[in-house]
């Protein structure tokens, strides 16, 4: 099983009051490029595909132009996508249920529970868990009545708990979505950092998972071992990227 893994699309973004339309679009040209001749068997975008919460119409535009090509190029191929901290989880979710029979699965609002779907190679099952950018107060809500809910007061407490009610069966091969800030990963200027670092976590959450396709750190690195990996961003968009290398990370699973 390989799959290619991207996030921080960041559509929208102006570098400087430079509009990067064309830059954007040229650069989905060659992911469009390279699953055809890669042939992964899914992919995965961990986040901020829009710039702003609420995009512009243009925006939409262009990510709209981007499934509909991958989608016609690939059409065997899933994708799944979930929404980011620069994201509304609200608008990457609408339509969800018409685009999954496209092939095009859309994480839905967090509410306690994150979608999985399943993969199958000559191995057997791999299970893709979803899981959107998730804040402190969204799981107090969204476990709200369950015992130690109200006492989620940190994003290392808030991950720990939306992964702990999550349905893993570890005698599978589990990959996880995400887009939060791990401990160790090394940031650039133009990601949204918290003072203090308070919305830092700790990776030992992700214990159970085979994969972790991450999202939110623009710097292409691994993170405590080589099963967690931020792809980082697929264009430059800050000075402090300059001299990066960018990619499209492909993750390869076996028995």
């Amino acid at each position: 099983m390989h799959f290619f893994h991207l996030s921080d699309l960041h559509i929208g973004l102006k570098l400087i009051e430079r509009d990067l339309r064309e830059d954007q679009e040229y650069i989905f040209e060659q992911i469009i490029r390279l699953t055809k001749e890669q042939q992964p068997d899914a992919m995965v975008i961990a986040g901020d595909i829009y710039d702003k919460a609420v995009p512009s119409a243009e925006a939409v535009e262009i990510f709209d132009s981007f499934m509909k090509n991958l989608s016609e190029e690939m059409p065997q191929m899933p994708v799944m996508i979930i929404s980011g901290n620069h994201d509304s989880a609200e608008r990457i979710a609408f339509g969800s249920h018409i685009m999954s029979s496209s092939g095009i699965c859309m994480s839905p609002v967090y509410d306690g529970k994150t979608e999985k779907y399943c993969l199958m190679d000559s191995y057997g099952e791999v299970w893709i868990h979803l899981l959107p950018f998730i804040r402190p107060a969204v799981v107090r809500h969204a476990l709200q009545g369950e015992e130690g809910a109200e006492e989620i007061r940190s994003y290392q407490e808030a991950v720990q708990a939306a992964v702990e009610h999550m349905d893993i069966d570890t005698e599978k091969r589990n990959v996880l979505v995400a887009h939060q800030f791990a401990v160790g990963a090394m940031s650039c200027d133009s990601e949204e950092i918290a003072v203090g670092g308070i919305d830092q976590i700790e990776v030992s959450v992700f214990q159970d998972f085979d994969y972790v396709a991450l999202g939110h750190i623009h710097s292409p690195q691994n993170v405590g071992n080589d099963q967690i990996r931020y792809c980082g961003t697929p264009l430059k968009y800050s000075f402090s990227e300059a001299g990066q290398q960018k990619s499209v990370t492909v993750a390869e699973l076996f028995e």
